[in-house]
């Protein structure tokens, strides 16, 4: 078969031709330890925004711009935790889901599971962590590493762990894009679950994954510096020796 020429192509996929051969640029060493500190600082304080930050980080020697850690906040999926006003009516495509474990009785192994995705420094790079565990038993029940934040390895993980375990029958969520996506609470609904979102601005909502990545975070993440993929996913020393 005639392979299909460049131009021709983008032609078909509406890309510049001038860009087909573009190459995203990495971070700089001095973004990800300002991303590694940024990391560390949402962990101890989740209602710190983007001036707050500014303020812990920045110094004479070594001023931030505002915009930079806004920049590098929304690459990492970090959101300040706060109330914030209703400005704008909600889309009708999009279905709101609402909090279901206000005063539920949480009694049992899968009656309620909860998912979420942080992000994982390492020396040289990031990657996402997407988990999903038990509230009753706190038990991980999967995870996945993934280079990007989409919606494929948030389902994959969700996927794998009702292979594994059986089907749930609420999954607790936050309000994040992956999770609200179309194709995430498609799946969902497919598979018969019932889909749990945080309030906006709501800490404790989510609480037993939060502290489940605080404790992977400050006994395994910020002790070592993985330099790889392969050596953060690594059996015996990395992430995967403690999860």
């Amino acid at each position: 078969m005639k392979a299909i020429p460049i131009m021709r192509q983008c032609e078909l996929l509406d890309l510049p031709r001038s860009s087909y051969y573009y190459e995203p640029e990495p971070e700089t060493p001095q973004n990800l330890d300002l991303m590694r500190r940024i990391d560390e600082l949402h962990m101890n304080h989740p209602y710190y925004g983007v001036l707050r930050m500014q303020a812990e980080l920045t110094n004479e020697q070594t001023p931030i711009n505002e915009k930079r850690i806004r920049r590098l906040m929304r690459k990492m999926g970090i959101e300040v935790l706060y109330r914030k006003p209703n400005l704008s009516k909600p889309c009708p495509a999009h279905l709101k889901y609402p909090y279901l474990l206000r005063g539920l009785d949480i009694n049992r192994p899968n009656q309620v599971w909860s998912m979420d995705i942080t992000y994982i420094p390492m020396e040289k790079g990031f990657m996402y962590l997407c988990a999903v565990i038990d509230w009753h038993s706190r038990f991980l029940l999967g995870w996945k590493l993934s280079n990007t934040l989409s919606v494929d390895f948030c389902i994959e993980t969700l996927e794998e762990a009702v292979v594994a375990y059986g089907t749930p029958e609420i999954v607790n969520t936050d309000q994040g894009s992956q999770f609200t996506s179309d194709v995430f609470t498609g799946w969902v609904a497919e598979n018969g679950i019932q889909l749990s979102m945080d309030g906006r601005g709501r800490a404790t909502d989510n609480v037993m994954i939060e502290r489940f990545w605080r404790s992977l975070k400050y006994e395994k993440i910020y002790l070592h510096g993985y330099a790889s993929n392969l050596e953060l996913f690594n059996r015996h020393n990395g992430i995967h020796a403690f999860l």
